[in-house]
């Protein structure tokens, strides 16, 4: 390996793996040992990933969340912490077996790129702004928190029946994508704004309709509509849950799609 980040990286893919394994075990065994197992490999992954994401920034000279690899393996940390902190809030280990496969499924994606995209090499100089680390910090911080609405939402969709007195009821679980997506949304409001600052000062506009432009403005819209639909139409149940899948294929297409299928001002990220 080229540089020690990527050992860090890699042991924390596996960490994710083997805890992703484990909490799918508790969900069907329902095991405390097996829950508890789980939450250490866990908490454990994040650790190391943590050691990793540093070293990256010493290996680069800047933060590491500015190109696709380093913007994966972030997404990957942020979600695993995202779901930790829910997991000790709500005191429910279940919902690991959906969530951890996304933190999972990124640092693998991350793993899997090509040596090029992996490099150390100086950002060009368009990149080099405090204003585009601040765009994407905020925008994946809101990313993470879709992702757990998304995994909420399928979870909401597969469970049969609703006992309000289950410790996971179909309510609680509209109830945490809802408030999921009510803190994701102002983070990618604040993400596009800021990003539009970065853009004027690197190329002298607010707005040019770049395809991640565009589409990041679309998942925007999906997601203003959703909260307005639940905070005003009362909008809640299947449709919600719906509503937060199509919103997280949105940033799916948004983050990787534009990158790896279309062209634009974006593309060398």
């Amino acid at each position: 390996m080229e540089n020690l980040s990527e050992l860090f990286f890699l042991i924390s893919l596996f960490a994710y793996f083997f805890a992703t394994v484990f909490y799918i075990i508790y969900a069907i065994f329902k095991r405390d040992i097996i829950g508890k197992l789980a939450t250490w490999i866990l908490a454990g992954g994040i650790i190391v990933q943590t050691v990793a994401l540093i070293l990256r920034t010493k290996e680069t000279g800047h933060f590491p969340f500015v190109t696709i690899y380093e913007t994966l393996v972030f997404w990957s940390w942020l979600i695993a912490i995202s779901y930790l902190i829910l997991q000790f809030w709500l005191r429910i280990k279940v919902l690991g077996a959906i969530i951890t496969p996304l933190a999972f499924f990124s640092i693998a994606f991350a793993s899997a790129l090509a040596p090029n995209y992996k490099g150390t090499s100086p950002l060009v100089p368009a990149l080099q702004s405090h204003w585009l680390e601040f765009h994407i910090s905020t925008s994946f911080i809101s990313y993470a928190c879709f992702a757990i609405s998304f995994a909420v939402g399928l979870a909401y969709l597969i469970k049969r029946s609703n006992n309000p007195e289950s410790l996971l009821s179909k309510d609680k679980l509209d109830m945490i994508g809802y408030k999921s997506i009510s803190v994701g949304f102002p983070f990618l409001t604040i993400g596009i704004i800021s990003g539009s600052i970065w853009a004027n000062i690197a190329w002298g506009s607010y707005w040019s309709w770049d395809p991640k432009e565009t589409w990041a403005l679309i998942t925007w819209i999906i997601y203003a509509i959703y909260l307005h639909l639940r905070i005003f139409a009362k909008w809640k149940g299947k449709s919600s849950a719906i509503a937060s899948i199509i919103g997280f294929a949105c940033v799916i297409f948004t983050f990787l799609g534009v990158n790896f299928l279309l062209s634009g001002l974006h593309s060398y990220l």
